[in-house]
């Protein structure tokens, strides 16, 4: 059988990040930065308040308390997005709302909750020191600082700090569109009644939010049955639109397992047994013109669902230019014994709870064969267990991959 490492080299080998493309700013949200932007401006760009009050001289209200207010003259009154600012002398003050420029000669800002909140003149009940609730300009970001460099992830906030220094457009690497079909006459659709020896399809859901979540597009095609014409006819017109094509069910030695005989045919896909488990049938390869990557993955749930997080995940995340492609992992104490077959690579579903002093405890759900897609669903991690390895006892040290949820 071939090692897992060797499949995912080949896999990762053939895979290349997609060209750049100019995009417009909102529609570059999920993608990766290929350029560094450069701050025209500063952050703020002028001196503003941080809260609705009194632009005052600090020396001018020094003696203010709430015994004995200060009483100043109000010259001024100053809105957000005011750009006619006067200067105000000793001894004055302007009313001044959030986020509006600090007025030339004041120094500080004194919240309305610390005053009578007059409008002509405006008693002050508290001091303030030189730079209260003043936001200076360039505090945040200084004109000519590198404000996201290349290999960024632009999320919700790196969208708005690009949108803050005026950029509408930036050079991204687009998120790969990837297609997913599963395969099988016994597949039928959710929400349909089911007859002797039919079962729901769960896999191409799973997969398409499995890609989602990796940062691709993602595109569920309804299961396929098992007639050869269809799938080829259906895996072109794919073609179309995909930077990816996944298929699961297939890949296995049935009389029906129409998969590899449709893609042998093209000579472009390779199909193998992978020394793991769960997932030992795999194929990939590279199909039509622009040499498409195109996975198949075994058709019980999780190994489907594993075969994806190994091998699928890192592809995607390669055409995306992400600098990170793998699920982050920690070292965690195993709590009940683990058996695993000789020879091959396990995945056991668990989950893993982390300790206050930053140590990880670990625990298998289940009885990990393939089709209990019950234990896949609460599981938070994966423990791999290396080939040699065919029974860990509890109080070790394993290996556990995260399967965190994206929250981009």
């Amino acid at each position: 059988m071939k090692r897992v490492a060797d499949h995912l080299s080949d896999i990762l080998g053939a895979v290349r990040p997609l060209g750049e493309l100019d995009f417009q700013l909102i529609d570059a949200h999920g993608c990766v930065l290929t350029e560094d932007v450069v701050a025209p401006w500063n952050l703020p760009q002028f001196d503003n308040t941080a809260m609705d009050g009194y632009a005052v001289r600090a020396e001018d209200v020094a003696d203010a308390s709430e015994e004995q207010p200060v009483e100043l003259p109000v010259v001024a009154d100053i809105p957000a997005g005011d750009t006619e600012i006067n200067a105000i002398g000793p001894g004055l003050a302007a009313r001044i709302m959030t986020g509006a420029p600090v007025p030339p000669g004041a120094d500080a800002i004194v919240p309305v909750e610390q005053t009578d909140a007059g409008t002509a003149r405006v008693g002050i009940r508290a001091a303030a020191k030189v730079g209260a609730h003043i936001r200076r300009a360039g505090g945040d970001v200084v004109s000519g600082d590198v404000v996201l460099g290349a290999g960024t992830y632009l999320g919700a906030a790196q969208i708005g700090l690009l949108a803050a220094v005026g950029r509408d457009r930036v050079v991204i690497r687009p998120r790969p569109r990837v297609v997913v079909i599963s395969t099988g006459s016994e597949l039928v659709e959710p929400g349909y009644p089911l007859a002797m020896g039919q079962i729901t399809d769960s896999n191409s859901y799973s997969l398409t939010a499995a890609a989602r979540e990796a940062g691709a597009i993602a595109y569920r095609v309804p299961p396929v049955p098992d007639d050869k014409e269809r799938l080829l006819g259906l895996i072109e017109d794919q073609l179309i639109r995909a930077d990816m094509v996944i298929t699961t069910g297939g890949v296995s030695a049935g009389a029906y397992d129409i998969v590899k005989e449709v893609l042998s045919e093209l000579g472009t896909v390779n199909f193998d047994k992978v020394a793991m488990q769960p997932g030992k049938p795999q194929g990939f390869g590279t199909i039509g013109e622009d040499a498409t990557p195109i996975f198949t993955l075994p058709g019980n749930p999780v190994s489907a669902f594993v075969s994806f997080e190994v091998f699928v995940r890192p592809a995607i995340r390669k055409m995306l230019g992400s600098p990170r492609l793998h699920r982050p992992s920690v070292k965690a104490v195993l709590q009940e014994r683990l058996y695993s077959p000789d020879g091959r690579r396990q995945f056991a579903r668990a989950q893993v709870q982390s300790a206050n002093d930053g140590s990880h405890q670990v625990r298998p759900l289940g009885a990990q064969q393939s089709h209990l897609i019950g234990d896949l669903a609460a599981a938070n991690a994966l423990i791999v267990v290396p080939e040699h390895v065919t029974e860990v006892a509890a109080g070790q040290v394993v290996d556990t991959v995260l399967l965190e949820r994206r929250r981009e």
